[in-house]
C-alpha cells in the first residue's frame, strides 16, 4: 500500500539469510584483533563496506553512547541490529522516492498543488481536498493562500509521512 501501509515509518524488515551472512562477514571482517566487538574505526569501516559511505562523528558519536558502557564497542548482536535498521531506512527512504517519482508526472523534479491534488484523485480518491490541501501546507511549510505558488520538492516529500499520528490514523481509515 501506500507509505508503507500508512503508517509513515518502515516496517520490520527482515535480511534474507543471505544477507544476514554478509553482515556477519563484513563484522568478522572490520573485528580486528577478534575481540568479539567493533571499536568506533571498524565500525566506520563496516559501514562502508555494507552502505558505501563514511558516517559522520555525530553519527558514530551517537551510536556508541546507545550501547553497553561496560564493552569497549559494538558487539555481534548490537550491530546486526543497527544494520537492519539502517536498511531499514534505506528502503524507506527509497519507497518515499520512488512515490514522489510517481506523482512528478512531468520530470521536473517537484510536485505543485495541482500536481498533489491529481495524485491523490488517482490514488485516494475519496480522500477530501480539504485533506489534500492541509497535508500539502504542512509539506511546503507554506500559508494556505500561498499554496498554488508552492512548490514541493523531494526533500519536503520527507516531511509528508512524518506528521503527526493523528494525521497518519485519518489517512490509514481514508485511504
Amino acid at each position: 500500500m501506500f507509505f508503507s501501509e500508512a503508517g509513515a515509518r518502515p516496517r520490520t524488515w527482515e535480511a534474507s539469510p543471505s544477507e544476514h551472512r554478509k553482515w556477519v562477514e563484513v563484522f568478522k571482517a572490520c573485528d580486528e584483533d577478534n575481540k568479539g566487538y567493533l571499536s568506533r574505526e571498524d565500525f566506520k569501516v563496516a559501514v562502508v563496506m555494507l552502505f558505501g559511505y563514511k558516517p559522520s562523528k555525530i553519527e558514530v558519536d551517537s551510536l556508541m553512547s546507545s550501547i553497553n558502557p561496560s564493552t569497549s564497542g559494538i558487539l555481534l548482536e548490537g550491530f546486526l541490529n543497527i544494520v537492519r535498521k539502517k536498511k531499514e531506512a534505506q528502503l524507506y527512504r527509497n519507497e518515499i522516492r520512488h512515490i514522489f517519482t510517481a506523482f512528478d508526472v512531468h520530470y521536473r523534479g517537484f510536485l505543485t498543488l495541482e500536481d498533489f491534488k491529481k495524485a491523490f484523485r488517482q490514488v485516494a480518491p475519496k480522500l477530501p481536498e480539504r485533506t489534500i490541501l492541509e497535508v500539502f501546507s504542512r509539506c511546503v511549510r507554506g500559508s494556505v493562500d500561498l499554496l498554488p505558488l508552492q512548490l514541493l520538492a523531494l526533500s519536503d516529500f520527507f516531511i509528508f509521512p512524518n506528521q503527526g499520528s493523528r494525521s497518519r490514523l485519518r489517512w490509514s481509515r481514508q485511504l
